[in-house]
């Protein structure tokens, strides 16, 4: 697809949707691991209320967008715009009081501790307890399967109940925006059905989405808009209708 996409400079520009209100920006970030360029000066626009998929190879820059996004890794150059206010140079734990909750790839949990208490600490900087309870019960009802997990420990759980603990501990953050990475990664096919449709369920109750997923028709599928990256850099952006028909994408993602 490479190749392709380097000879149309165009194709994003040209597939590029009206944007909902802007809750998230990236402009011409660009990020270095060590003299290695991770970001090649991407921007992208997460509008309100939007589900928004990040998709391409490995090595793309995905994981790293959303690490710069939560302040796990700083840009070189570029910013970061989230409600109108510059957070590129904002700590990690600020960035998460504002709102932009980070599940990561690999779940990242606590093995040692039980459901309920991994849950916890996705609120550890709240003290809005009837907030708490009401969220505790909204994961709940979102997940009923961990209920009856509540007091098991999260390292006995199977995987798509880990991945189930990983989303509800970022939820019980209060997000904005919830940012997953790659959540369907190492699941039965039955279990990402069900993922994917409470990721549906979290946006329709009024959470942005922004996306990252190794299966690019699911994440096509669920989005409203879409953005592919090469080496570090958008290669196109436009609604997730429009690049299901895209031949680029169809022969490089999709296996047509």
């Amino acid at each position: 697809m490479s190749g392709e996409v380097a000879e149309q400079p165009s194709a994003a520009t040209a597939m590029a949707p009206a944007v909902a209100k802007p809750l998230l920006q990236l402009v011409d970030l660009e990020v270095y691991y060590g003299r290695v360029r991770a970001l090649a000066g991407i921007s992208l626009t997460v509008g309100e209320g939007e589900i928004v998929a990040l998709i391409g190879s490995n090595g793309a820059g995905k994981s790293t967008t959303l690490r710069t996004i939560s302040g796990l890794q700083r840009p070189a150059r570029g910013s970061i715009i989230f409600r109108g206010e510059p957070i590129h140079q904002t700590p990690a734990e600020q960035i998460a009081r504002l709102g932009i909750g980070h599940t990561p790839e690999g779940r990242r949990l606590f093995p040692r501790m039980t459901v309920r208490e991994n849950l916890e600490m996705g609120a550890y900087f709240r003290r809005d307890r009837a907030g708490i309870r009401e969220d505790f019960a909204r994961v709940y009802e979102l997940f009923p399967r961990l209920r009856e997990r509540d007091s098991q420990l999260a390292g006995s759980l199977s995987g798509g109940e880990q991945q189930m603990v990983a989303i509800g501990r970022t939820l019980m953050s209060s997000p904005s925006v919830l940012m997953l990475d790659e959540p369907s990664l190492g699941l039965a096919p039955i279990l990402v059905d069900a993922i994917f449709k409470v990721i549906r369920e979290i946006n329709e109750r009024g959470t942005t989405v922004l996306l990252i997923e190794q299966n690019a028709l699911l994440a096509l599928n669920t989005a409203s808009r879409a953005y592919v990256l090469e080496t570090g850099s958008v290669a196109l952006s436009g609604p997730a209708s429009e690049l299901l028909s895209s031949p680029a994408v169809q022969r490089a993602y999709l296996g047509m």
